[in-house]
């Protein structure tokens, strides 16, 4: 049985490399990220498991697979990149120059919204005179929130639904969202003041299949609901077909209402607000990257 003394630099890239084959599911789909060949990327694997001393993977016809040594030495090698990353952040607080990684989810489809205080510290953190790397991760809300718990992530956007007490938040915005129906719709050529609830109720309407706040979950209650999406880029493609009424938030209809391909109906009453939130764990350790984000968060919305 193989025993693991101490850890080179080679065996520390050797991780890496093996991180990188998990998160793209195969040899094949991690050689663009890797920007090395397969077969490079077959020997380096090959190279870390004579070290560990059992397979890490299962690659072949029947598709790339981790054996249940491989899930713990992902899990692990995760732990050690961290920490290494923790290691670096910590070197380079002495310095003035900020340097190290930001990894950060974002739940889709927010990118459209004007007050997005995200970008501008984003765009202050990777001024010239730093050294930072940001990784985003455009996720499903609860893929960025297990991501943040488990030091994976360093922060998370999320809507503020249904959030597990260990992290910590911080207000980014409201976004609104209102009833739409697109432009082969029946009720499209209908005013508002000629649209009576009895036509809104009776219309097929969609219900979303993620996390929403109470607010949100009665007003889809109240609809005719014969379909579902899994995310608010589902909704608009049902939407469009002009058989279904559902709600989008309003900076991901603009477009189409700009277009003259969507309306909102009734939209001083069919309407709610989703708060938006930034997280991080309440136990995290100091990281001057994550600090800095944090300060240039707080500085956009001070200017705001």
């Amino acid at each position: 049985m193989a025993s693991l003394g101490q850890m080179s630099d080679y065996e520390i890239r050797l991780v890496r490399i093996f991180k990188t084959v998990v998160e793209c599911g195969g040899f094949t789909a991690a050689e663009t990220t890797l920007g090395i060949s397969r077969s490079a990327i077959s020997q380096h694997m090959s190279d870390l498991e004579s070290r560990l001393g059992f397979s890490l993977c299962q690659r072949g016809r029947g598709g790339f697979s981790l054996t249940e040594e491989g899930k713990e030495i992902y899990q692990a090698g995760l732990t050690l990149l961290t920490a290494l990353e923790t290691f670096k952040s910590d070197v380079n607080a002495l310095h003035h120059t900020i340097k190290g990684e930001l990894n950060i989810g974002i739940t889709d489809n927010l990118v459209t919204l004007p007050a997005m205080d995200v970008t501008h510290a984003l765009a202050a953190l990777t001024a010239p005179h730093h050294a930072v790397t940001v990784n985003i991760h455009m996720e499903p809300s609860d893929a960025v929130i297990r991501g943040v718990m488990d030091g994976h992530l360093h922060v998370g956007v999320v809507p503020a639904v249904n959030l597990p007490t260990s992290l910590e938040t911080r207000l980014l915005y409201d976004e609104p969202s209102y009833l739409y129906c697109s432009a082969d719709h029946p009720l499209f050529a209908i005013p508002d003041e000629s649209l009576s609830n009895d036509h809104i109720m009776s219309a097929a309407a969609i219900q979303p299949r993620y996390p929403l706040p109470e607010e949100a979950r009665q007003a889809h209650d109240a609809l005719n609901l014969q379909a579902s999406a899994s995310d608010r880029e589902g909704a608009a493609f049902l939407i469009l077909t002009g058989r279904f009424i559902g709600f989008l938030p309003q900076h991901v209809a603009a477009q189409w209402v700009a277009a003259g391909k969507m309306r909102a109906l009734h939209s001083a009453a069919q309407h709610y607000r989703i708060p938006f939130v930034l997280v991080t764990r309440h136990d995290r350790r100091p990281n001057r990257v994550v600090d800095a984000f944090l300060g240039f968060i707080q500085g956009a919305k001070e200017h705001a």
